[in-house]
């Protein structure tokens, strides 16, 4: 085993741990079942498919991906991005992020570039995401 194959295995250890105690502050949150299982099944997709993509980045490390994830690689490899899934996954990861920051994993500018990035930049993904699924519109216009 090599040295990224056991910083991949050390990531998504932690990862697991992570959802496991965000699964928990949800749960005492009192959201619903549904609610729980929708942002954690976001948030893992997020920190174990697309921040381990390309290079292994870490989850607290993550929150400034927000971006290159909801505006580019979620519209390009997730087969069920809609504007609806965008949004979903907008509201798991603020979620994911304040708990990262309230368990003193992230510091709360990290916090406030991410929520002040999608507030900025969420109708320019949308739109992405319409051009994307335009066959008449050439990809390499979009990115």
């Amino acid at each position: 085993m090599d040295k990224v194959d056991n910083s991949l295995d050390k990531i998504k250890n932690e990862n697991k741990i992570l959802l496991d105690r965000f699964e928990k502050y949800l749960t005492n949150k009192k959201l619903s079942r549904v609610s729980i299982d929708k942002h954690i099944g976001n948030a893992d997709f997020f920190i174990n498919d697309f921040l381990l993509y390309y290079e292994p980045i870490t989850a607290k490390d993550g929150s400034s991906q927000v971006g290159c994830f909801l505006g580019d690689w979620f519209i390009r490899k997730a087969m069920w991005a809609s504007v609806t899934s965008i949004k979903e996954n907008i509201t798991s990861l603020k979620k994911f992020y304040q708990f990262m920051f309230e368990i003193g994993e992230i510091p709360k500018d990290d916090l406030f570039e991410l929520e002040e990035e999608i507030k900025e930049c969420k109708d320019d993904w949308f739109e992405n995401l319409r051009k994307y699924d335009d066959p008449d519109v050439d990809l390499e216009d979009i990115w």
